[in-house]
């Protein structure tokens, strides 16, 4: 457990005194199996673990039951100082990353951003009045796709099905991570994710890969086949038409694809017409289904799409 434990003290350097103190203190269920820590305005401070949401009293005890006369509740100015902690108190240099709702931090966490949008002819432009910042704490495993590694043929297309904190995006990074000793990887980081680059530095370990980071997944699909000519391109989250126009343009080029989408069952997949779409184009030939959130990473099966094409469109 000293590794998690290691990423959750590296998670609150950003935070406030007061908030950082009562957070170091925190015992081992909490420390061990933080996922997320939350800060929203006047309201209790809270950590969102595997299978359970813990809250802390103003004499630092630890409860999953909120009673409202004696919750520790972030102050507006803890925020505001947890914000420019996060920023390095260089907002600017951060804008692009603060319109896009998230900032990634020192150790391959990140911080998803909160508050009333800013527009310009409709586009975002800057996030103000900030009253919430959810800390999610950095999962890099090394080896935890090894056992993936040994059932599947990453050259055939690869497409990982799981609910939201399920362990899909830790996983697929140390695929392209392993896999990048043997193959040519490029690594679409459309939200920075994966890498986790902070200033040029990666704060993940992606092996060999040729890192697409904050471009838009479409475009950065294409790039990476005109530039880098990869024998697998692996991203996370398909989701859009133009993704999947994407990864057929590449398929007809030649690359193999390792991907996710959001799904937590066949049942589930095959009711989304996206995902119809993603399968018809013959990416992939292998579906991975992981487990819930409690058991991240688990592997629940692995189907192969030929078993199951006529029994879903007849």
């Amino acid at each position: 457990m000293k590794i998690k434990s290691t990423r959750f003290k590296s998670a609150i350097m950003v935070l406030p005194p007061q908030l950082y103190s009562v957070l170091s203190k925190a015992p081992s269920v909490v420390s061990d199996n933080a996922q997320e820590i939350i800060l929203r305005v006047d309201r209790p401070l809270c950590v969102e673990c595997s299978n359970k949401r813990y809250y802390f009293t103003k004499n630092n005890c630890v409860t999953d039951t909120i009673f409202d006369s004696n919750m520790l509740c972030v102050s507006q100015k803890e925020i505001f100082d947890t914000f420019s902690n996060i920023c390095n108190f260089s907002v600017y240099s951060r804008q692009s990353e603060i319109n896009s709702g998230y900032i990634t931090l020192k150790g391959g966490h990140r911080a998803g951003i909160c508050g009333t949008a800013v527009l310009s002819k409709g586009e975002i432009v800057n996030i103000k009045d900030i009253t919430s910042i959810n800390i999610r704490i950095a999962r890099e495993i090394i080896g935890c796709a090894d056992e993936l590694i040994s059932q599947i043929n990453p050259l055939s297309g690869v497409l990982i099905c799981g609910s939201p904190c399920s362990g899909k995006t830790t996983l697929i990074r140390d695929l392209a991570r392993s896999l990048s000793y043997k193959h040519k990887i490029s690594l679409i980081d459309e939200r920075n994710e994966l890498s986790s680059n902070v200033s040029g530095v990666f704060q993940n370990d992606i092996g060999l890969c040729d890192v697409f980071e904050s471009y838009i997944k479409n475009d950065a699909i294409i790039h990476a086949v005109r530039s880098m000519s990869p024998d697998i391109i692996v991203c996370d989250e398909i989701s859009t038409a133009k993704d999947v126009e994407a990864v057929t343009y590449a398929l007809n080029c030649g690359v193999s694809f390792i991907a996710t989408v959001h799904a937590d069952s066949m049942e589930n997949l095959f009711k989304r017409p996206l995902a119809k779409s993603l399968l018809e184009s013959g990416a992939f030939s292998q579906l991975v289904f992981l487990d819930s959130r409690n058991n991240a990473g688990k592997i629940k099966s692995i189907v192969e799409y030929s078993t199951v094409l006529g029994d879903t469109y007849d």
